[in-house]
């Protein structure tokens, strides 16, 4: 239960109301954190797979290795499609027949839209620039796509998702996915199962801005019982459950961490959500090799989430002042300087990226834990700013609102430096590239700014002036409806485009790398689907995901 809006504070003798936000308890207590999946042991602090299922996991990659249906896919659509939707380890394969040559011209070699748009869709998430003139054979002499594909569904349906990887100035792509959004609205009522649940499904959340594990669990629905893939499908379900058992100890070492710190009692003005931040860093990297960074960024999250609460729903002024001041500092001397209820997160942040030196110093990486510090004393500065405006009624220009609020936006300059931490892959060159907030990251944040929907009706509700919305409405003379929509829609694909632009070859660092900016990308518009803000409230919008993910096992 959330304290009231009027407290005494211990910091001065003085009646203080503080902006409570009174957030919902979480709504998992410990049905899932409470679960211990079995076959697994504990060395440790760290969860490995116990032997029965390391030998299993073996067999799982020896079947891929061997089998003669892998090495055969590519060669018609069905086999296309089945790659694009496949789990992590199908998604890697680089030699599965034509569509991962690394010669982009090699995607001109279908003449059918339908297996053309799968490949251009698949050339272009792993990188190569394939040219959308491709589909200009497919255009009558108006520019416009000719008529008998508006009934061919599943047609239609590929063209839509490749228009999704879109980038700028790309006419063709812009028209496709108009074109093929209205036959598929229209169509999406008569259709019979499954089609009609993948088509509707589609239009919900391409494939493209989705979280691929989210997909991976919804797979065996889309696919149905195609005899021809059910070897491979029931490869892909043995290996989801297998993971799905890694991803579940995880979360109970990431409960476990959260309740010993014991905020929900003793900060209970917070949100208690790690269940959802844990989702989160399924989302970003679902593979059974980045469990160490997995739970270090789920730690991360939910620690900004008490910062970024204590800024916006609890302190005060002059209390923020000190406790910003204090991060920058960095030192545990500087706990006494901060009211009681402060110097439990100050302590338990500092522990938290000491225990990272800790753990990265065995393998000889302590030192990038460095760039991951500076980001969090970057977002408490703004966080900072923010709610000066905020407790002090004061609404800034538009340019100077989204200019600190590319900062504090779903903190994804912090997430995404800490996000390398746990990747052994990643060097001080790829750290040292993204201090420098490269274009791809810029894009990321924007797009984040931008879905603000889900936030704005809180916001204003608790008296917030100085939100984007009513910032653009102000200095644009706008309505809250043109603010809310056409406009920032605009710089969202705008971000999107970039972000699709950035993956592309040649590429300043590894595409290992930049998967998990466009990960994270796809995790914001997951999570803020429907202007619902799905971190706060996951009843609607997260539940179902984490229940499929980390509760419901695929029957085999």
């Amino acid at each position: 239960m959330a304290p009231p809006a009027a407290v005494m504070s211990n910091y001065e003798e003085e009646e203080i109301v503080r902006p409570v936000a009174d957030f919902s308890p979480s709504i998992w207590g410990d049905r899932i954190s409470s679960e211990r999946p079995v076959l697994i042991s504990q060395i440790g602090c760290r969860s490995i797979f116990s032997v029965d299922i390391s030998r299993k996991y073996a067999r799982r990659d020896e079947t891929l290795k061997t089998t003669r249906y892998v090495s055969a896919l590519g060669h018609d659509v069905n086999d296309l499609n089945l790659v694009s939707l496949l789990g992590y380890h199908l998604r890697q394969i680089e030699d599965c027949g034509q569509i991962y040559k690394a010669d982009p011209s090699q995607a001109h070699d279908y003449n059918d839209l339908c297996t053309l748009s799968v490949q251009f869709r698949i050339l272009r998430l792993h990188g190569y620039n394939v040219s959308p003139k491709i589909f200009s054979r497919f255009q009558d002499a108006n520019g416009k796509l000719r008529n008998p594909f508006s009934s061919d569904i599943r047609s239609l349906l590929n063209l839509y998702e490749a228009s999704h990887v879109r980038t700028h100035g790309e006419d063709i792509l812009e028209a496709a996915l108009v074109f093929s959004t209205a036959h598929l609205e229209s169509a999406a009522p008569h259709l019979k199962s499954p089609l009609s649940k993948e088509v509707t499904h589609a239009l919900d959340e391409s494939l493209h801005k989705s979280i691929p594990r989210v997909e991976d669990a919804l797979l065996h629905l889309c696919l149905g019982r195609n005899l021809r893939v059910m070897v491979l499908l029931r490869f892909e379900q043995l290996d989801f459950n297998l993971l799905q058992m890694l991803h579940k100890q995880e979360l109970s070492e990431v409960s476990r961490w959260w309740k010993d710190l014991d905020f929900v009692t003793t900060l209970p003005y917070a949100r208690d959500r790690a269940v959802e931040c844990y989702f989160w860093t399924v989302g970003v990297y679902a593979e059974p090799q980045y469990s160490q960074a997995r739970v270090m960024l789920a730690k991360t999250i939910a620690m900004i989430s008490i910062v970024d609460d204590t800024f916006d729903a609890y302190g005060i002024v002059k209390e923020l002042d000190v406790y910003t001041d204090a991060i920058q500092r960095w030192d545990i001397s500087q706990i006494d300087r901060l009211p009681d209820y402060m110097k439990i997160s100050y302590k338990a942040l500092l522990d938290l990226y000491n225990d990272y030196e800790m753990e990265l110093s065995k393998d000889g990486r302590s030192d990038v834990v460095h760039w991951a510090k500076e980001r969090m004393k970057e977002i408490v500065r703004n966080y900072f700013v923010e709610a000066k405006w905020f407790i002090e009624d004061y609404m800034p220009p538009v340019s100077e609102y989204l200019s600190n609020a590319l900062a504090t936006s779903k903190t994804y300059y912090l997430l995404t430096t800490t996000s390398y931490l746990g990747m052994k892959c990643a060097t001080k060159e790829d750290f040292d590239w993204l201090a420098n907030n490269p274009k791809i990251l810029e894009a990321n944040v924007t797009l984040c700014r931008c879905i603000v929907l889900a936030t704005y009706e809180v916001e204003k509700g608790r008296g917030q002036v100085a939100t984007g919305i009513e910032c653009y409405m102000r200095d644009y003379g706008v309505s809250t409806e043109v603010a809310m929509g056409k406009n920032f829609e605009e710089m969202a694909e705008t971000g999107w485009k970039d972000v699709n632009e950035g993956i592309l070859r040649p590429t300043p660092v590894s595409t290992e790398i930049l998967t998990r900016i466009l990960n994270l990308a796809r995790i914001i518009d997951v999570t803020y689907k429907h202007n619902q803000d799905g971190y706060t409230h996951p009843e609607k919008v997260l539940k179902p995901h984490i229940i499929a993910l980390l509760v419901d096992s695929i029957e085999i």
